[in-house]
C-alpha cells in the first residue's frame, strides 16, 4: 500500500511530466526517477511509468489530431514500427536482472538528460526529408523498443528523427511523435501487464495528473510552439536521480561507498 504522501509526490510528478512531454518529450525523465524513489522496484517501475504515460500521450495524440496536425495515413508506418519495437523492448527488460537495472537506470538518466541540456534548437519550418519512409520507420522502430525497454527521452528522439531526417517542422513532429510514442508505450504495457509489472494504484493516479498536463501542454504547444523546457526537466531529473542513488540498496551506491 502507498502512502498518501506518496501518492501525491507521483500526482505532482505526473502533471509536470505531461506538460512537458506534450511540449518537447522527456516527461519520463520525471516520472521514472520519482516512481523509483517512491521506492518501486526497477522493473514495477518501469512498468507503472506505462500506463501513465500511455494514458498521457494518448490524451496528447487525440489533441493533435483534432487539431489537424497529425497525417496518420502518411505515417502509418512509422507508427507500426514503434509499436513492434516497443513489444520488444518491454520483454528484454523483464528478463534483465533487477539489480543490474537498478544501476543502470541512473547512469542512463544522467546520459538522457545531458542529451537534452546539449542539444541545439529545433527549427519550426518543415524541410525536405532525408531518408525514405522505410528508413524514417527503421530508425523509428529503434526508438519504440529503448522505449519499451526503458523510456525516459523517448519522445524526444522520436521528435528529433522526424525533425532532422522526416523533414517536419516542429509542430508536425511533436504531433507525429505522439502518434508513435502513443503506440510504443500500449503495446508496452501491453507486456508489462501481462507480465505483472504494474502497480496499478500509483499508476492511475500518475495517468490522471499526466492527462490533465498533457492537454495543457499540448495547447501550450499548439499556441507558443514546442518550446522545450530543458533547465527545468535537466534540474529535476538530476535530482531525483541522485536522491534514488543515496539509496543504500542501489547498486552504484554500495559500489561507491560500500554496503
Amino acid at each position: 500500500m502507498i502512502a498518501g504522501d506518496l501518492l501525491l509526490f507521483l500526482a505532482l510528478a505526473g502533471f509536470l511530466a505531461g506538460v512537458i512531454d506534450s511540449m518537447a518529450g522527456g516527461g519520463g525523465l520525471i516520472t521514472l526517477p520519482a516512481l523509483l524513489a517512491a521506492g518501486i522496484p526497477p522493473v514495477q517501475a518501469v512498468g507503472t511509468n506505462k500506463l501513465q504515460s500511455t494514458l498521457g500521450t494518448g490524451g496528447a495524440a487525440w489533441a493533435f489530431a483534432r487539431a489537424g496536425h497529425m497525417d496518420i495515413r502518411r505515417y502509418w508506418p512509422t507508427v507500426a514500427a514503434a509499436f513492434v519495437g516497443a513489444i520488444l523492448g518491454a520483454l528484454l527488460v523483464q528478463r534483465v536482472s533487477p539489480a543490474l537495472l537498478a544501476g543502470l537506470i541512473p547512469a542512463l538518466l544522467v546520459l538522457i538528460a545531458g542529451y537534452f541540456l546539449l542539444s541545439p534548437s529545433l527549427s519550426e519550418s518543415d524541410r525536405h526529408s532525408r531518408v525514405g519512409m522505410i528508413g524514417l520507420s527503421f530508425l523509428i522502430g529503434m526508438v519504440g523498443f529503448y522505449d519499451g525497454f526503458f523510456g525516459p527521452g523517448a519522445g524526444a528522439f522520436y521528435t528529433t528523427i522526424f525533425l532532422s531526417l522526416g523533414g517536419l517542422g516542429l509542430l508536425r513532429a511533436t504531433a507525429q511523435t505522439k502518434a508513435a510514442n502513443f503506440a510504443s508505450n500500449l503495446s508496452a504495457l501491453g507486456m508489462m501487464i501481462l507480465g505483472g509489472h504494474v502497480v496499478w494504484v500509483a499508476g492511475l493516479v500518475m495517468a490522471g495528473a499526466n492527462i490533465i498536463g498533457a492537454q495543457i501542454g499540448s495547447h501550450l504547444a499548439m499556441r507558443f510552439g514546442g518550446k522545450i523546457i530543458r533547465p527545468l526537466l535537466v534540474i529535476m531529473s538530476l535530482a531525483l536521480t541522485v536522491k534514488m542513488l543515496m539509496d543504500p540498496k542501489n547498486p552504484i551506491h554500495i559500489y561507491l561507498f560500500g554496503g
